[in-house]
């Protein structure tokens, strides 16, 4: 990638245009960090870029913008510019073709802000970006409540950069995202804040930090409500010493290695969310149902920020049976078969491991059980059989509709079948009828 991307730059200016690597290329590059992707900036107008190179893609050519592709590598190449207003509070309402220093000057934050030739070797530096990197400081270029007026995004954006890299706030910076804080619902589509969110949860280190950073500066409250909930709902102290569920649930999400997957990490975020709805004083306090309440909710913070039905229904999935470790121990074989082979199963293990680390991180007794149990049993564990009936088979027979009472007869069928309780399908048909 890395020497195609510099082919690129040398084709533009053996052609007399400036050319050079610009954004988070640049910004990783002086931080140590591999770039995924390098983005292009250049003097040469979108039409001259297309009689250049043999293979462009003009993905945002009124912009300026044309996706170049060379050896098989895509690379976004941009005509410096200035923008216009962003009336919808993403995308200029207009662009005026200018030089280097200006185009520099329209980006978000320093840090991002930087150039660099790499045919001299040579970065080009209007905004202090280097000295910013240097202190460790995320600093919007220019005036910051501007900047944020033009793309209200850049709230969460300037979050999660600021504890991906471990860096601290320029004062003018953070006054202005706390100022700006409410702005964050307005102009931004739900799939952008969702991707953001995502980016967060993603990280390897502290992920903590940024939904941390996000409840105090106010952002949580407006995206996930149902999450800043959890902040000083109390749990029994007999069971957590970690303290109150917002508490659990920051230390478990940290506890994921780093190969957990989304799913995994989604529904470790959620698993507790359940819990203020549920919280109850008894013989002590009490959370009857959360898991299943919290499956719920779930679907429901997650269908609003445009996650997909399948990640849904599976972090839906992994929350609701989060409860049950210690059952796995008593299970009879069939049962095992049909929990162990569920397509989500791994990703449970990960949130139950990451529950018992955010309560007690040198406990995992039971959870040890489990895994081994698991590892053993599926290792010599046969393919499951096919259903006998399907849904459609079971809506077809009892006339029912699509619902949750389909797949609940459709579990039960099936749980029967692997316990050999019902083994053709007449005896199925037979069963739901006598059901339904």
């Amino acid at each position: 990638m890395l020497l195609s991307a510099i082919d690129i730059v040398r084709s533009l200016q053996k052609a007399g245009y400036q050319a050079y690597f610009a954004g988070g290329a640049v910004r990783d590059m002086l931080l140590g960090i591999a770039p995924k992707d390098i983005d292009i900036v250049t003097s040469a107008l979108p039409d001259e870029l297309e009689a250049i190179f043999e293979h462009t893609i003009p993905v945002g050519k009124k912009f300026g913008v044309i996706l170049v592709v060379q050896n098989g590598h895509h690379f976004e190449i941009a005509t410096f510019r200035s923008d216009a207003g962003y009336s919808d509070g993403r995308r200029p309402d207009a662009v005026i073709f200018t030089n280097a220093e200006n185009d520099a000057r329209r980006r978000d934050f320093t840090i991002n802000g930087i150039f660099y030739d790499p045919l001299r070797e040579e970065f080009l530096d209007y905004v202090d970006g280097q000295k910013d990197i240097a202190a460790k400081l995320i600093r919007f270029i220019g005036n910051p409540e501007q900047r944020i007026l033009e793309d209200h995004l850049r709230l969460l954006r300037a979050v999660r950069f600021k504890n991906q890299f471990d860096f601290q706030y320029e004062p003018e910076t953070y006054a202005a995202i706390r100022k700006c804080a409410p702005l964050i619902l307005e102009k931004v589509s739900l799939e952008r804040i969702r991707d953001e969110l995502i980016k967060m949860l993603l990280d390897k280190t502290r992920p903590s930090l940024a939904f941390e950073e996000m409840s105090h500066l106010g952002l949580l409250r407006l995206i996930m409500p149902e999450l800043e909930r959890l902040r000083g709902c109390a749990q029994p102290i007999e069971y957590h010493q970690e303290g109150d569920v917002w508490a659990h649930t920051m230390a478990a999400i940290d506890t994921l290695p780093p190969e957990a997957p989304l799913i995994a990490r989604l529904a470790t975020l959620f698993h507790d969310i359940g819990k203020p709805d549920t919280f109850a004083l008894k013989e002590r306090i009490r959370f009857d149902s959360h898991a299943e309440i919290g499956a719920k909710i779930a679907r429901t913070v997650m269908q609003r920020l445009r996650f997909s039905y399948e990640q849904t229904e599976a972090v839906a999935w992994c929350i609701e049976h989060h409860m049950m470790m210690a059952g796995f121990l008593t299970m009879g074989e069939a049962r095992l078969q049909h929990w162990f082979h569920h397509p989500q199963m791994k990703n449970l293990l990960h949130l139950m491991k990451a529950d018992a680390a955010g309560t007690d991180p040198g406990d995992f007794t039971l959870y040890n059980k489990i895994e081994k149990l698991h590892r053993l049993k599926t290792r010599r564990m046969p393919e499951l059989p096919k259903p006998l009936l399907s849904g459609e088979d079971i809506m077809a027979l009892t006339g029912l509709p699509a619902g949750a009472r389909i797949g609940e007869l459709k579990d039960q069928l099936y749980e029967m079948q692997l316990e050999r309780k019902i083994r053709t399908r007449a005896a199925a048909e037979k069963w739901l009828r006598k059901e339904s």
